[in-house]
């Protein structure tokens, strides 16, 4: 199984594929006794199981892919083992993905059981990731949104009233973080959830299961419908939005799952014509990374961590410094330790809103930069 799996990474390297994605990887080596879980789903018997960095560089070595970027999917990680897939040394892969930053609004651990986002949460991990990967020399691969999980301009910002405002912000706010980021379809141009109001939308096997287990539970029909609208995987499935054409420019024929209904102001072609819109500021985050290697090469440190409603570091490399202040609050709020003010010498690299004041407005991010 093992040799065939890297006949399939061949197959595709002589066609002229640049890098990979490996999709569950660290599901590969299951254990050769099967135990009863008494207290969970199992994920922990066979996740990062006990041969997996051997087969990761096995299949490494034996598909001659030690040169190519490698990016591999981890379900029920942790950072010890993304460090040791990450670190070069090690010979497996450029970076890993995990999904703990994406659970913090599960309650209880259950996908379909709806909270705000644990924002304290959502901090520690950060920390926690970036500082460790950081200092043991791993690798992240940053994202927020893929095909499995819903639009984060919906989960984790606004996408009613500060939706421009939010998803600038988001992606700042780790596109300056260290590591590579990754931009899922769409999410260059703050697409939104589906808003979907009928089972009929909905497409995916695990939603469509979910909710006839919800109804048999006793859950209002109305109540499942609204979990399915924030959780559902259909909402990072819907088509691309190219235009306010018919089918939003993405097929000349009804697609198989249904558009979102704003397309026709959240599209690329109207994006192209704003110089402020979302897909600029993206265009100008990747720019940056390109251009300033303390993105790319700097320390991490996480401030203001006891602030609740703000994610706040400082990148670092030789004589340069850079701040990133992130409000995630529909409000404005005022930082507990760092003064705008203080910062008044530094050059304002980018934010989402035009000056500086005294606190953070709703959803700003403000990325201040310095040199000794």
């Amino acid at each position: 199984m093992r040799e065939e799996l890297a006949n399939v990474v061949r197959f595709w390297k002589e066609r002229g594929v640049a890098g990979f994605r490996f999709d569950v990887i660290n599901l590969i080596a299951k254990p050769e006794v099967f135990a009863d879980d008494t207290k969970g789903l199992g994920r922990r018997l066979f996740a990062d199981g006990p041969h997996i960095h051997e087969y990761l560089r096995e299949l490494v070595q034996n598909a001659g892919i030690g040169d190519m970027m490698t990016v591999g999917e981890m379900a029920s990680t942790d950072l010890e083992n993304c460090i040791h897939y990450t670190r070069p040394a090690n010979h497996e892969l450029s970076m890993a993905f995990n999904f703990h930053h994406l659970k913090v609004d599960y309650k209880d651990g259950d996908k379909w059981a709806l909270m705000e986002p644990d924002m304290a949460q959502l901090k520690q991990l950060f920390s926690a990731w970036q500082t460790g990967m950081a200092e043991a020399g791993g690798w992240n691969a940053l994202f927020w949104c893929n095909h499995d999980q819903p639009r984060i301009v919906s989960r984790m910002g606004d996408e009613e009233t500060y939706r421009v405002e939010s998803a600038k912000m988001l992606a700042a706010c780790i596109h300056l973080m260290r590591g590579t980021p990754y931009i899922y379809q769409g999410e260059e141009l703050g697409m939104t959830n589906a808003g979907y109001t009928s089972i009929e939308d909905y497409r995916d096997v695990e939603s469509l299961n979910c909710y006839r287990t919800l109804l048999e539970q006793g859950t209002a029909e109305a109540d499942a419908l609204k979990i399915l609208a924030a959780r559902s995987r259909d909402n990072g499935r819907t088509p691309m939005q190219w235009s306010a054409q018919q089918y939003a420019g993405f097929s000349t024929k009804k697609p198989w799952i249904p558009l979102a209904k704003n397309y026709p102001a959240i599209n690329v072609e109207a994006a192209q014509k704003d110089e402020n819109s979302i897909l600029a500021f993206y265009k100008l985050l990747i720019k940056l990374r390109h251009e300033m290697p303390i993105l790319a090469e700097g320390d991490i440190r996480f401030i203001e961590e006891d602030n609740p409603d703000v994610i706040a570091y400082e990148r670092t490399w030789q004589e340069e410094r850079l701040t990133v202040f992130c409000n995630f609050r529909p409000t404005s709020v005022r930082l507990r330790h760092a003064s705008l003010q203080d910062l008044a010498d530094a050059q304002k690299l980018l934010g989402n809103y035009s000056g500086l004041e005294d606190c953070l407005r709703p959803y700003e991010v403000l990325a201040l930069h310095r040199k000794a």
